[in-house]
């Protein structure tokens, strides 16, 4: 078995589901599994200064410049090792599907759970690919232990190719990027990139920039318990309030009616009882005026309903999350260029897609660091019919060494 796949199924197989709603970081303690893994792998191949935040479970290493006097920019390449809360990351089984047939591929006899190319339609493109899938029961975790691991075989080529002229290569490993605190405790200063990339994008080929501004809200409603028979003119019932509450937000601007640069409201969950209720919304949008714009009718929703019921009785909170690192980028857009002639010499024509998420990079990007985001060759994230392609990795691995060697002509 070829090192990338090694390495792959090494990481998918160890559990490092984040956990949301959790001050601490790493949500959960099992993501330093990885980091202790990947610690011991980066010294193996001969980084030396390899270091583990053991409080907060970041990896940083460094490949010294070999060019001598000649001085280039420090590049850094990141992934996060968590993978997402939304389906279980225990006890997953990689299953390679070589010279793929273009039809539907049977996860597992036992829970009948089909990957077909009719419910997703890319893998139409992947004819004759070798994909990496599961038995159905959990996800794969290429979001984004893809991106590990080709930073991992990235890494493993240089160590055992000093003769190939690079600049500095700095890499970084994070916690918790699936429940937004990726960068929470992230060490510029240890780091020591002056650019970097995020490796945790989808099909093969992309580039991105442009993220969508994003923000949590809380909606809480208190209401008011009488008992049904003798209800009329005192009832508050807060589980009717909280439907009006959703019924007063654009129909239409939910994530399965829009696209591209649209944005949304996503009532992620809803609770409650006649007493209280509650629910939970992310907004995003890729306008910062238009982003500012939902927050603002929230909240306008909030004081209508408060007018109307009495105060107190709905509470909007809001929490920015991340922004749109757009503007951040666009001084620097050498990292775009030197990414595109990276993806040209491996024979892809690459394209450059607004992120319709966020990504460790947004965050970077606000903290000083310029650090856009690259595809791995994964697919279907956060769900049990994720995959990955792995000719797709394997050329992202090369995408990344392309990537060094272009820095290291740095004019």
């Amino acid at each position: 078995m070829e090192e990338l796949l090694e390495r792959f199924y090494r990481y998918v197989k160890m559990d490092t589901q984040s956990q949301e709603e959790c001050e601490r970081v790493p949500s959960t303690a099992k993501q330093f599994s990885l980091a202790e893994q990947l610690l011991q792998e980066l010294k193996d191949i001969g980084i030396k200064d390899a270091v583990l935040d053991k409080e907060h479970c970041y990896v940083y290493a460094h490949i010294p410049s070999n060019l001598g006097e000649t001085e280039v920019p420090a590049i850094g390449f990141v992934s996060h090792m968590d993978t997402s809360p939304a389906v279980s990351g225990a006890d997953v089984k990689p299953r390679l599907v070589e010279n793929y047939d273009g039809g539907d591929i049977l996860l597992s006899e036992q829970n009948g759970r089909v990957l077909s190319p009719d419910e997703y339609p890319l893998m139409k493109d992947l004819m004759g690919k070798s994909l990496i899938v599961t038995d159905g029961n959990t996800l794969l975790g290429a979001d984004d232990k893809a991106g590990v691991a080709e930073i991992m075989t990235m890494a493993s080529f240089f160590m055992n190719h000093p003769e190939i002229p690079h600049g500095k290569i700095c890499i970084g490993f994070t916690p918790d990027e699936e429940v937004g605190n990726g960068t929470a405790f992230f060490d510029l200063k240890t780091f020591e990139a002056q650019f970097a990339y995020t490796v945790d994008g989808g099909t093969l080929g992309e580039i991105e920039y442009e993220n969508f501004n994003a923000a949590a809200a809380k909606v809480e409603i208190v209401g008011k318990s009488i008992h049904p028979g003798d209800a009329k003119g005192k009832m508050v019932n807060a589980a009717l309030l909280a439907m009006e509450f959703n019924s007063l937000l654009p129909a239409d601007d939910v994530p399965e009616k829009t696209e591209g640069y649209e944005g949304f409201f996503y009532l992620e969950s809803m609770e409650g009882h006649t007493e209280y209720s509650e629910l939970s919304y992310i907004v995003r949008d890729h306008d910062r005026e238009k982003f500012e714009g939902r927050k603002a009718l929230l909240l306008s929703i909030q004081d209508k309903m408060n007018s109307k019921y009495g105060n107190g009785t709905v509470n909007v909170t809001l929490r920015d999350q991340y922004y749109n690192m757009k503007e951040l980028i666009k001084p620097h857009m050498h990292l775009i260029d030197n990414a595109k002639k990276a993806f040209e010499k491996e024979g892809i024509n690459p394209t450059v897609v607004a992120i319709r998420g966020g990504t460790d990079g947004a965050t970077l990007s606000y903290k000083g660091l310029p650090c856009p985001n690259l595809s791995t060759g994964g697919a279907n994230f956060h769900g049990r019919y994720e995959y990955a392609c792995y000719d797709h990795m394997k050329i992202m691995v090369q995408v990344l060494i392309n990537i060094v060697k272009e820095y290291s002509q740095w004019k």
